[in-house]
Formats: structure tokens, sequence, C-alpha cells
């Protein structure tokens, strides 16, 4: 049994290292070898667009500098708000926000169109102008709601977790809402500001779609990146552009390692739902403000995108009309059974090679292993169109020739999503009682029990919600699949974009509710199966 057990080892440990080597390391070096070497010979050829071209990087970096101060201005506020807020206004605020993440990466865009566009809600309709929204002001306002939400999340995740007695102290000795703000808790704060500033600037800069739809004749490095490879088929240059892209997004990485493991340790015993703190002075009413406006946003948002998918226009009036449902069958045929598919594959293939990269490491001690976690955390770091290029490359000939096919897209997806669940599930196995393991040991128990019985029961929570993650990513991506997916395997994400590129917004607007609903299903469903099983325990516990 030992020999078989250890024959299963060889098999996952290689197939594991093997897996990640080629579906993650291989595309990365091949747009590399392919940017900087023609014909065998070192090239700049791919990089002579910057003598002519040279201001779509001052583009990207200002709209990356740019979003990110005001996503971390606008998230901390939204953090201090609901830190200083009772515990219905914070579970409701933070319920919104997570309901935000779930959205397609051009919902934003979309909204800002249908409401400030030449024929928008707002412009159009209630102030009678026909303005042009197009440009960087949009960009960066757009790119700023769409990632506020999650990190507005983070800060609230690390306020409830800041040790309260400093808190109470200060308050004891006469201290004010505004003092204790700026001298106790963002200076607690600083190690998740900069978390979150970094992501949003990775994000931020990475994105070509945004910019693509609302950016008009304001282009980045990243969306001009995906106008030369779809319009011209310049592979070249399209990776050269990408790889400056990651130059800046590696720096911000690297940033972000630093710091991402001295955000704010929690104590437990300290966690209270409201913090007590007077809600006065002027900060906690430019918290309270920006809060507002930015939750106006993004009822105007979603409000302009459910409106347009059940409202139309007939000389000048407003009417329900179930139309653009029924108009969708044209455009997505099998797209949604393929989506949720992939998706779900992707999901499931993703949170398993996350535990059991994180099992063989923690748990079986393969210190080795760390080398090939680190290239697993890769796809976090790299823009998605990258990522997609270097597939092209890699996957296109022998001997991996998988172009045109649904593996292709199910593998990329698959690896992009990965650094997630390695996450998740490096911090579950840091949890697991090591006594636990040795008392197994100690009676006997070998490896396969030992994983069965209780390494995989102490992470099953953990895999749902890994699950939960990749599913939802997969379903609203679009950077690194939309230079391999065939028009036959299109999904969701790449169908409503082709529709916001047609101009029909409403069609994009009933898609985008469809892809939305399928992610809250999906989650809601997964969501009942954790509670279950920790009410399951609880019980198991009390009896």
């Amino acid at each position: 049994m030992k020999k078989i057990l250890k024959i299963i080892d060889y098999f996952i440990i290689s197939l594991l290292v093997s897996g990640i080597l080629t579906f993650i390391l291989y595309p990365f070096l091949k747009i590399f070898i392919y940017s900087f070497f023609s014909n065998g010979r070192f090239s700049m050829k791919g990089f002579e667009f910057l003598r002519h071209s040279g201001h779509l990087i001052g583009n990207s970096l200002y709209v990356g500098i740019t979003v990110t101060v005001l996503t971390a201005v606008v998230s901390v506020s939204i953090g201090l708000f609901c830190y200083m807020s009772s515990s219905i206004v914070k579970r409701t605020v933070s319920f919104i926000l997570m309901i935000t993440m779930i959205s397609p990466p051009f919902v934003s865009a979309l909204s800002y169109i249908k409401l400030f566009g030449r024929r928008g809600f707002i412009t159009y309709n209630i102030f009678r102008i026909s303005a042009d929204a197009y440009g960087v002001g949009g960009v960066v306002l757009m790119q700023s709601i769409g990632l506020i939400s999650l990190s507005a999340l983070i800060i609230i995740s690390s306020l409830d977790n800041i040790d309260r007695a400093q808190i109470d102290s200060a308050r004891s000795l006469g201290a004010g809402t505004d003092s204790i703000i700026m001298d106790i808790i963002l200076p607690e704060l600083s190690s998740s500001i900069k978390v979150i500033a970094v992501l949003a600037f990775i994000r931020s800069i990475a994105d070509f779609s945004t910019p693509l739809i609302i950016g008009g004749a304001f282009e980045t490095l990243a969306s001009r990146s995906y106008t030369v490879f779809i319009s011209d088929g310049d592979i070249l240059q399209a990776g050269a552009m990408n790889i400056l892209l990651c130059v800046p997004v590696i720096i911000a990485f690297i940033f972000y390692i630093r710091n991402s493991g001295t955000m704010v340790k929690a104590d437990k015993g300290l966690r209270v739902s409201e913090a007590g703190i007077k809600r006065k002075g002027a900060l906690f009413w430019i918290f309270t403000l920006l809060t507002g406006i930015f939750m106006i946003f993004l009822i105007l948002q979603y409000a302009s995108i459910i409106l347009s998918a059940f409202i139309d226009y007939n000389k000048g009036k407003m009417f329900l009309t179930l139309n653009h449902i029924w108009e969708i069958g044209n455009y997505t045929n099998n797209t949604v059974f393929r989506s949720i598919y992939y998706s779900f594959l992707a999901a499931f293939t993703g949170s398993i090679l996350g535990l059991l990269l994180q099992y063989y490491i923690h748990i079986r001690g393969k210190k080795y292993l760390k080398i090939v976690d680190f290239i697993a955390t890769m796809p976090y770091m790299l823009p998605g169109t990258f990522f997609g290029i270097g597939y092209i490359l890699a996957f296109n000939h022998e001997p991996i020739n998988i172009a045109g096919t649904a593996l292709i897209v199910i593998l990329n997806i698959t690896f992009k999503q990965l650094p997630f669940s390695t996450k998740i599930f490096h911090i579950s196995m840091a949890n697991i009682d090591k006594n636990e393991i040795l008392s197994g040991k100690d009676l006997g128990a070998d490896e396969y029990h030992i994983f069965k019985d209780i390494v995989f029961p102490a992470s099953l929570e953990e895999f749902l919600v890994s699950m939960i993650n990749n599913f939802n990513a997969t379903m609203t991506t679009v950077g690194s699949i939309i230079f391999i997916v065939y028009p036959s395997q299109k999904v969701l994400t790449l169908v409503m974009f082709d529709v916001i590129n047609s101009g029909k917004y409403d069609i994009a607007s009933v898609i985008a509710l469809l892809i939305i609903t399928i992610c809250i299903c999906f989650s809601m469903i997964l969501l009942g199966i954790r509670i279950l099983i920790k009410n399951r325990r609880g019980y198991v516990f009390r009896s």
C-alpha cells in the first residue's frame, strides 16, 4: 500500500509541477522570446512603436496613478464610514459591495454610456444636452467605480481586526473623532491601504476594455495592444506592448508581496459590531459624503442596466418591453451553457490544484514546491492580454497544438485564477492543527486517510469559497481569453463586448443581467452548502 501511495504522490507532484510550468511559465517565457528575438537574433523591432506612440506609456501611468489615488481615498472613506456606523448599515453596505463584484468588467462603461453618452438618460433626457462623454475622465471614473468595491471590503475587513484598546484609551483621555482617525486608525491601516493601492494600480493599468469602449481618441497601452492585435494581426507589437505593461505591474506586485503579509493583525477577542466612536467631526462628514456619492453612482449604474434591459423608447416616450430579452437568443445561441460549463470546470480544477499544491507544501513538507507556488502567483501580476497572447504563441504549434479548441480556453482561465486558490489554501493549511495529524499517524493512519479524514474536511469551506471566486471570475473575465476564443466558442462576456461595440446597448444590458444572475445563483448554492456543512459540524460537536 505504501508503495502505491508513493507512486500516486510522484504522479500528483509531477502533474502539478509540469502543469504549472507548462501553462504559466512557458507562455510567459514564450512571449518574451518572441518579442526580443527574430530568426534567432536579438531584435527590438516590436518596440519601434515607441518612436511615434511613446505617449501611450504616459497615458497608462496617468490613468493607473489617478485611479489608484481615487480608489484608495473613496475605499478608505467607505470603510471608515461603515466602521463608525451601526452594524445594520455596515452589513447593508458590505452586501451591496459584494453584489457589485460579480459584474462583467464593462458594466461600468456600459452604464456610463447609457447615463452620460450623447443620448444618455442624465445628459440628454434630463438636461437636454448632447455631451461628448468619451475621454480620459470617463475612463478614470469608471475604472475607479469598478475597483472600489473590492478595495472597500478589504478596508472593512482590516478595520474589524484593529485592536480597540488604543481607541478606548484615546477616548478616555478626551481625544476627538478626527484625532482618533488621524493618529490611531489610519496608521494601523497603512499596510492595507498600500495593498489596495497596488491592486488598484495593477488592475487599472491592465484594463483594455474601459479605454476601448469610452476612451474615444484617448488610448492606453492595454487598449492599443488589443487594437494592434485584432485589427492589424501584429502579434509582435502587441506582445512588446504587453511586456512594457508588465514593468510597472511587476514593480507594484513586488511592493504588494512585501506589504500583503503585514496587514492589520486580527485580535478576535476585541471584535465588536460597532466602533463606539462618536459620529461627528469634519472627517466623518467627508466619509459620509464620499460614501453617499459612491452609493448613488452604484444605484444609477445598476438602475441604468436594468432599465435598459426592460425599457424602450418610442417618439421620446419610455415603455416597458420584453423584446430585448427575446432578442438575446440571436446573439447567445449555446453561449450560456458554454460559459457555465467552462466556468465550472475552471473553478473546480483550479481549486483542486490550489488545494493539492498547498497540501504538499505545508502538510507533506515539500519545500522545493515553494518555487512552483511562486510561479503559480504569476498570472495575478500579468495583464490578461499578456496571458492570452502568451497562450497563442505557446500552443498554436507542436508539441502542444491546442489552438482553436475548448481545452485552451479552459486551461487559460483555470491557471489565470489559480493565484486566488493557492492563497486561500495557504491560509487554510496554516490553520490546520498539526497535532491532529501527528495523532493520526501515531494511530497508524497513512497519508491518504490523513488527507481524506483531516486535511480535506478542514479545508472544505475554503474549497467552496475558492469555487465561488473562480467561477464568478471566469464568468466575468475577458482579457485573457479574448485572443484565443474562436467565434464558435464565445462566452457571454465576449458576446457582450461585441454587442457593446456594435452599439446595441440594450441587448448588452440584458446579457449583463444574465451574467450577474448566473453568478448570484451559483454563489447562493455553494454558500448554502457551506452553511449546511457548518451547521452539521456544529451539531456533531454539540452531541
